[in-house]
């Protein structure tokens, strides 16, 4: 997932990669369908060169779509990005409390003294 700066936000984008042509050694190309805003349509090609010179290209509305329909057949695949963010944890839950008797019931949680020291 790319982004597209539009009315004053990022807006997440489809991001397709493109056979780069002469001269480029990369060619990306993002797709906004409709800014949930402004509801405008915008495209966004963006290419590096052999000299790591970046230039980009942005078209809005009927010229984008347009653009769209006439890079399509240059589009090797699209990018996706997952989400590692989201952490999946386990169904694991210890039965025992702090000095290995069994617990009975799962709602002593409050109960338990976890490295608590006795006076004498």
């Amino acid at each position: 997932m790319g982004y597209i700066h539009c009315c004053g936000g990022l807006r997440k984008t489809k991001s397709f990669v493109l056979a780069p042509s002469e001269n480029f050694i990369m060619c990306e190309i993002d797709y906004l369908g409709k800014c949930p805003i402004c509801g405008h349509t915008v495209v966004q090609l963006t290419r590096i060169d052999e000299k790591n010179e970046i230039t980009s290209i942005r078209y809005t509305n009927k010229q984008a779509r347009k653009f769209f329909e006439k890079l399509k057949p240059k589009i090797l695949y699209e990018r996706k990005y997952y989400d590692y963010s989201k952490i999946y944890k386990g169904t694991f839950y210890l039965y025992y409390n702090e000095f290995g008797i069994k617990k009975r019931c799962y709602s002593n949680i409050s109960n338990l003294k976890i490295g608590l020291k006795t006076n004498l």
